[in-house]
């Protein structure tokens, strides 16, 4: 395995032990940061499928992004009509609109530099991006799947 895949599977398996602390304590009530509980129907198995997932207020709305190639949660929620988002305590059922690419690109700039740096180094770990930078996130918004937040 290359190294670079070596890494970005290390990265992944830290953050699937990471999302169950978190989703844990989503579940007694304890919201924190962006994170917010997606709550979806698997499009084989007909299960609620629950992930933790960064909700990030931009322009325009509330938006979830793809953080991961091949993400469960987003062919599920292409699949699904509607979803339900908890924090802490609060749940609402909601429709996840994915963005059309072209209305993707000045989202993308906005989360590379308003967010961390780490946020933008998670795209290239994960072979989404091919830099940290937010031209080279804006060009991969073909690979980025982004999801505008609606009342249901």
């Amino acid at each position: 395995m290359p190294h670079d895949a070596q890494k970005a599977q290390s990265y992944r398996r830290t953050v699937n032990r990471i999302n169950k602390v978190i989703t844990g304590l989503q579940r007694i009530g304890v919201a924190f940061g962006p994170m917010e509980l997606l709550t979806v129907t698997g499009r084989r198995s007909g299960r609620a499928r629950t992930f933790p997932i960064a909700v990030l207020p931009l322009t325009g709305g509330r938006y979830i992004v793809q953080a991961f190639p091949n993400a469960a949660w987003v062919a599920n929620v292409r699949a699904a009509d509607t979803v339900t988002l908890t924090r802490g305590r609060r749940s609402s059922v909601v429709r996840l609109v994915e963005v059309p690419v072209e209305e993707r690109r000045p989202l993308l700039r906005e989360v590379v530099e308003t967010q961390p740096d780490h946020v933008a180094e998670r795209y290239v770990t994960n072979g989404l991006a091919a830099a940290p930078t937010a031209d080279a996130v804006v060009a991969a918004a073909d690979r980025i799947a982004v999801f505008r937040v609606e009342p249901a």
